[in-house]
């Protein structure tokens, strides 16, 4: 027999998927209302929205406005689905991506209930919906928590050994996004591993592997993904003529990451993703304290932990995907994670159950915890979209950008991705018709100072934060004083400091008309002086001399 877990429990509310989907639907949609008409939001922007918009135009799963990353369009076309059924809008698609991330939690509950009880996936669904990155991800016309939902379904059903239904909700997975392959091609190799144990006199070893039948057919549910994805790739390399996406893509998020020393600090940033990020650490510390304690008894029957080849199974899902994604990926997301930070919370509130008396008070202060972290940002630097600062930029920014329209319409203008997308699409909800922009990679001193070179070409900038940097702190400091941690953030991940909108404007010799901030996040505009006045200032006219008496 396979793992199934504790036998479902078919006990009032909790015995109904369709009930459990309508429920946490309700809950996602009403937390998120507030943020449901905002316009779209930097990878949002930049890529998926415009992706998405030439299913809808054009029927084309190759984007044709946007350069292609290769990503499966599986998210994309139900967008757009849902835009052709109910109009082009940010409500209509973030309502899109509500009904995914209600899909993936009850795919999460379903999970958990299977490995452990119904107590459990009730604490741990909650747990996780309330998380902020997955709270923030789950109204963002975005794929990882798309992936990170059908890979739960797929891990329910492989614990099920329901081998059809792995290889489905598994393959829906790889077509959301690529790097959802991790997890099968993962558990193929642990099921390859669990083949040669059996037939060995490890007894203890073999305990790690469930003892169910037929594990060359599982083999094949878990291999079956790469056909559907390898077909995907092969269309989309007779479309463009590449596999991985555009060669600056693949460049970026490949090419560049295969460095040992990178991967060592990209894989203490994922340990620390999965683990401790945005309060995460509460939770870890928790469950590491409570083993401590004995195990609860429930009458004369000890609490019933997840069984050991249910956790080898999270365990190896675990472990692959911190070792890819400190492998790859240019930008070392929060996001990324978010197929394996759920199967943590899930052993971790199953163990607070078995061995701390009172501990739904505890899964209380740890969701009390997440739900600060939606409003305060953390003392370290960390991406708008892992909460609601995203809400911060998207605010700021339309305050700046329809500042800029109102009083200078055809201004032409300097600024950075993704801004430009922004001014110069304004069927990303920002503007009312498009501006003429001149693009600089950030706002970095050197990069302002390079925008001298072609200053005849733009009439006022659009400088803003193109990161969150906190205040510092002490630690922080002292940190930013040993000069080699510098080198390797510039090196290995992309940092650079945005200089402050009074330095940007002296370099481009303009003045600021238009300044916002909310919590450490700016915007700003600078009209740039005409060009003769600046002339005129560098080259004052000559005054006569009078020679002094011999």
């Amino acid at each position: 027999m396979r793992i199934r877990g504790n036998p479902r429990q078919k006990f009032g509310f909790w015995s109904q998927p369709a009930t459990v989907f309508a429920v946490i639907f309700v809950v996602i949609f009403l937390l998120h209302a507030p943020l449901l008409q905002l316009p779209y939001f930097w990878d949002e922007a930049g890529y998926y929205v415009p992706a998405a918009r030439d299913i809808l135009l054009t029927a084309s799963l190759i984007p044709h406005s946007t350069l292609s990353n290769a990503h499966p369009p599986l998210v994309l076309a139900w967008v757009a689905l849902w835009w052709k059924l109910f109009g082009y809008a940010p409500l209509v698609a973030r309502s899109a991506m509500v009904v995914v991330a209600a899909f993936s939690l009850l795919g999460l509950f379903r999970l958990a209930e299977r490995v452990a009880n119904t107590e459990v996936a009730v604490a741990s669904t909650l747990c996780t919906a309330l998380y902020p990155v997955f709270f923030a991800q789950s109204s963002l016309v975005q794929v990882d928590l798309a992936a990170a939902g059908l890979t739960f379904w797929g891990l329910s059903a492989y614990l099920a050994n329901h081998r059809r239904a792995t290889a489905i909700w598994l393959s829906l997975a790889a077509l959301t996004k690529e790097t959802a392959i991790i997890a099968p091609l993962a558990l193929a190799g642990w099921e390859i591993l669990g083949c040669f144990f059996s037939k060995s006199s490890y007894g203890r070893l073999r305990n790690l592997w469930d003892a169910g039948q037929g594990p060359s057919r599982r083999i094949l549910a878990l291999l079956f993904p790469l056909i559907p994805l390898a077909l995907w790739y092969a269309y989309h390399f007779f479309r463009t003529g590449y596999v991985f996406g555009n060669p600056e893509y693949f460049r970026y998020n490949v090419a560049s990451t295969l460095n040992p020393l990178r991967f060592v600090f990209a894989l203490g940033l994922r340990l620390w993703q999965v683990f401790g990020y945005l309060h995460l650490w509460l939770l870890t510390l928790a469950m590491l304290l409570a083993m401590l304690l004995p195990p609860l008894q429930d009458g004369s029957v000890e609490r019933r932990r997840i069984s050991l080849p249910a956790q080898m199974t999270f365990l190896i899902v675990i472990a692959a995907h911190l070792i890819a994604m400190a492998l790859i990926g240019g930008a070392v997301l929060a996001r990324y994670m978010l197929p394996v930070v759920p199967l943590v919370v899930i052993i971790a509130v199953s163990t607070l159950r078995r061995r701390l008396p009172y501990w739904p008070a505890a899964i209380v202060l740890v969701v009390a915890a997440f739900v600060l972290a939606w409003f305060f940002n953390p003392p370290y630097g960390f991406s708008p979209e892992d909460n609601l600062a995203y809400r911060d930029y998207v605010l700021l920014h339309e305050k700046g950008e329809q500042f800029l329209e109102a009083r200078y319409p055809m201004a032409h203008v300097l600024t950075a991705w993704p801004v430009c997308d922004e001014l110069t699409r304004p069927w990303l909800g920002y503007l009312t018709r498009p501006m003429q922009v001149v693009r600089i990679e950030d706002f970095s001193l050197e990069q302002v100072q390079s925008a001298e070179d072609f200053r005849s070409r733009f009439d006022t900038a659009l400088v803003f934060s193109t990161k969150y940097e906190p205040p510092p702190t002490l630690l922080e400091q002292w940190v930013s004083r040993w000069q080699k941690w510098q080198e390797i953030k510039t090196q290995f991940f992309g940092y650079h400091r945005d200089l402050p909108p009074a330095a940007s404007a002296q370099i481009l010799g303009g003045k600021i008309v238009f300044a916002a901030e909310r919590k450490a996040q700016w915007i700003a505009v600078i009209q740039i002086e005409k060009q003769e006045i600046q002339e005129a200032r560098s080259n004052p006219p000559r005054r006569a001399v009078l020679a002094p008496a011999r």
